[in-house]
């Protein structure tokens, strides 16, 4: 019953004052936990998770007893596994979860916040230090209806922070600035503080910006971005040069972000989480240049926003050589109607169903497939799940990782020859 009322246009809406409710009988329970805490909220469409990770671990390595919640995982020095395919969770659950956090004595915590937790009520009696904002792209349209709403549900942080952090580079900014007095700027082409002498590569990147020299070891231009958020976030808590720097370069990596998966194979293997078209684009625009065919695997989740489908498939079609559209969180919608969006976008990219794009709704089978089809300095590209330990069908969830599944037929592959 419940998730036909969903499917309502005004459902969202109807059951706000619900989530409000629940927002305040959570907090009082719990005694406002995070009242204490210095707490660092980052939101935007993509490279919350790695911008949350990189705050959180320069934190840690400059001594500071730091807390993280995101949609990877929580806790303190020894963090959980988020087993929900939730970003922000419930506000019961978020506000007991801090709670745990404060009690193992933490002084500062990192706080993913979605657009989704923004607009019901979620960090309801959550102070905010400081507001990061990554990136606004096309997402998450099933709920919000529009872009704007969209749009707005984000800037609600920035009205609760004290201090704002805001990349100058994407086009949301120049709106949210207007809604905000006490904020500073980052980016690559504009911005108060601007990366410069930028190297990128395929273990990670490195610029300069004024006398920090900033280096990840995880790949991509956009975590230039990321990177670069969570450095002035360490200059407006006080943070050495030196502490920046090294809390960032020392971060290994973020479970399904980029995650390069290596058992000796003569080609290369990443998981990514991306799901969103403009996280899709910078995937591709991190391996531009790769000398080998870029093989795909991406398919797309039930009840989310169909309209993004044939994009997505637009854009798998476009860089990819070879494309395997296969299923994702399909959950109670027709896995073959959802691989339909995908297809289409893919033909109109000049793809060819059945040549150089496959349908294996099997996920799977659909890994074994890429991977048994990449020849020597080929990169198969294993996209949309990222981090998570599930899959959802119409049954219930299924335990599934990419990594896992990648790590067995890359074993198998070795073994056999």
């Amino acid at each position: 019953m419940k998730k036909q009322l969903e499917k309502l246009p005004f459902y969202n809406t109807a059951v706000l004052p619900y989530h409000f409710m629940q927002s305040v009988v959570a907090t009082t329970r719990y005694g406002r936990p995070a009242r204490k805490l210095h707490v660092i909220g980052v939101t935007g469409t993509n490279g919350k998770t790695t911008t949350c990770f990189m705050i959180w671990n320069m934190l840690k390595k400059a001594g500071y007893k730091t807390g993280i919640m995101t949609t990877v995982a929580w806790g303190v020095d020894k963090l959980t596994p988020e087993l929900g395919h939730m970003t922000t969770v419930d506000a019961f659950t978020l506000n007991k979860r801090i709670s745990e956090i404060k009690n193992q004595g933490a002084e500062y915590l990192v706080l993913e916040v979605t657009s989704h937790a923004l607009a019901e009520h979620r960090i309801l009696g959550i102070p905010i230090e400081i507001a990061v904002f990554t990136n606004l792209t096309h997402d998450h349209l099933d709920y919000h209806r529009t872009f704007v709403k969209y749009r707005d549900a984000k800037g609600k942080l920035f009205k609760k922070a004290k201090f704002s952090i805001f990349n100058a580079d994407d086009a949301a900014t120049k709106f949210y600035t207007m809604h905000t007095k006490k904020y500073i700027t980052y980016g690559i082409n504009y911005g108060d503080k601007k990366a410069e002498n930028i190297k990128l590569s395929s273990t990670g990147v490195k610029y300069s910006c004024g006398d920090m020299k900033i280096e990840t070891k995880i790949p991509g231009e956009f975590n230039v971005y990321n990177s670069l958020a969570a450095a002035i976030v360490g200059e407006k808590l006080g943070l050495k040069k030196s502490q920046i720097e090294e809390g960032i370069k020392s971060l290994e990596s973020v479970e399904g972000r980029m995650n390069v998966i290596d058992e000796g194979q003569p080609f290369t293997v990443i998981v990514d989480y991306a799901h969103a078209p403009d996280a899709l684009e910078k995937v591709f625009e991190s391996v531009k240049g790769h000398k080998g065919k870029i093989i795909a695997v991406h398919g797309g989740a039930g009840r989310r926003d169909p309209s993004t489908r044939p994009i997505r498939g637009m854009i798998l079609g476009k860089y990819a050589d070879f494309v395997i559209i296969t299923e994702d969180d399909s959950r109670d919608e027709d896995p073959e109607k959802i691989a339909e969006g995908f297809i289409k976008g893919a033909e109109k990219a000049k793809k060819t169903l059945g040549k150089d794009l496959i349908k294996e709704l099997d996920r799977e089978k659909a890994i074994e497939l890429a991977i048994n089809t990449a020849k020597k300095d080929d990169i198969v590209l294993i996209l949309g799940k990222g981090h998570e330990k599930t899959i959802l069908r119409a049954d219930g969830p299924h335990d599934f990782e990419d990594i896992k599944v990648a790590k067995k037929y890359l074993k198998k592959l070795s073994k056999e020859k």
